[in-house]
């Protein structure tokens, strides 16, 4: 029986997704994009998992989309584009989209390469990690295909429109410190500590107030992609329906707990 392009392991709240085509550097066959949409939906219904954690086989996050299965096909454009509409057993082929759509926080642990697609697979995550050997290259331009994940957008709203253009219009790679010092990732740690780095956040994570978890993700992420102005709005408005059902011997019985964590932290 072969081995699945796509591991699934679930323990305590966190199912950790392992892309695993490492010879081929986890790039996005089409087997492999069906595998990450159907996870996600699967994971959208399951209620015990609250974090993810995205990461790569070997020695690679991602490479992108699979060019030599793309060379072998007879629309390769429309095959390179999940955005179009090409369906797979369980709806769209997007994998942004559909992980855009998960409510639940994804951490990318950016093991090693990331580029092309998979550099806009890591732009889906809600928080990255970088090992000390990640890097990160944008080669659409060189490919001579568009972006069709949002890479053309995110990334100057993440690290600076000039920043974006430099990356965008070379196809140069980024390393992972450099990426740290623009603001691409949260940090950078060493190869072996990318794992429990990764877990211990997903763990710091699953301490807070699991609606809370969807909440926030829902509208930082709404807000972003609005002015200011209308963001406070959306804030306001999640804030109304969301404080009815706080009483005060919630906040009294979290408050401890909050306490507690902020001594250990500053000790």
């Amino acid at each position: 029986m072969s081995k699945s392009v796509l591991m699934v392991e679930k323990a305590d709240g966190i199912t950790t997704l392992t892309l695993n085509r490492p010879k081929a550097m986890n790039a996005l066959s089409r087997e492999l994009r069906l595998a990450i949409v159907q996870a996600f939906e699967t994971l959208q219904k399951d209620a015990d998992t609250h974090v993810v954690i995205l990461t790569g086989a070997g020695r690679a996050f991602c490479a992108g989309m699979d060019l030599k299965e793309l060379s072998r096909t007879s629309d390769p454009l429309r095959e390179s584009e999940p955005t179009q509409g090409s369906q797979g057993s369980q709806g769209s082929m997007d994998i942004v989209q559909t992980m855009e759509a998960f409510d639940r926080p994804i951490i990318g642990a950016i093991n090693g390469f990331a580029i092309t697609g998979g550099f806009e697979l890591a732009l889906a995550c809600d928080v990255l990690i970088a090992s000390s050997e990640a890097c990160f290259a944008d080669t659409h331009a060189r490919l001579g295909v568009m972006p069709g994940w949002g890479l053309s957008q995110k990334l100057s709203r993440v690290i600076g429109i000039y920043r974006a253009r430099e990356l965008s219009l070379t196809g140069n790679y980024l390393s992972a410190e450099r990426a740290e010092s623009w603001g691409l990732v949260n940090r950078v740690v060493p190869p072996d500590e990318l794992g429990p780095t990764c877990r211990a956040l997903a763990k710091d994570m699953l301490s807070c107030v699991p609606e809370m978890l969807r909440s926030m993700k829902r509208v930082i992420n709404a807000g972003y992609a609005q002015t200011l102005h209308d963001g406070l709005q959306i804030e306001a408005t999640v804030w109304r329906e969301q404080v009815r059902g706080v009483t005060p011997d919630d906040i009294a019985a979290r408050r401890e707990g909050v306490q507690q964590r902020g001594r250990l932290q500053s000790s």
